[in-house]
């Protein structure tokens, strides 16, 4: 798993890798607490989220618009995040958690939203690729 943030115009984008999809949702919310944050401290509490969808690129931004929704209303910054995806005859189904570090704790930019802008979710060789840009 790995991710890289990129310079996006006005906004931020982050590239990621990973050798299952699983690890690559990880990597893109690894990446979205990185473009919010540069350190992130110890401590906070962990939380659980699900997400349903019918493409698998409607999952990745459900879900990632579900941290945000968790970090405007929980007022954390969702870090060290474990996510598991299931297939299923309606579509896609994830099961999530994540470390809630106060925002109190931590200097963070506001990420306003995740945006369908070039945002690419596929199969590459031996990888799974993702590519999201963040509008801030």
């Amino acid at each position: 798993m790995s991710y890289t943030l990129r310079a996006h115009t006005a906004d931020i984008a982050v590239e990621a890798t990973a050798d299952d999809l699983d690890g690559l949702f990880e990597s893109v919310a690894d990446g979205l607490a990185a473009a919010m944050c540069e350190s992130v401290p110890t401590g906070g509490d962990r939380f659980e989220l699900d997400s349903r969808a019918e493409s698998v690129e409607a999952l990745l931004y459900e879900y990632l618009d579900q941290l945000i929704y968790e970090r405007d209303v929980r007022l954390v910054l969702p870090v060290e995040n474990t996510v598991e995806i299931q297939e299923d005859d309606g579509g896609w189904q994830l099961t999530a958690s994540a470390r809630g570090v106060p925002l109190a704790e931590v200097d963070a930019r506001e990420i306003k939203a995740i945006t369908y802008s070039e945002m690419t979710v596929e199969r590459r060789e031996e990888a799974w690729y993702g590519y999201v840009v963040f509008d801030v």
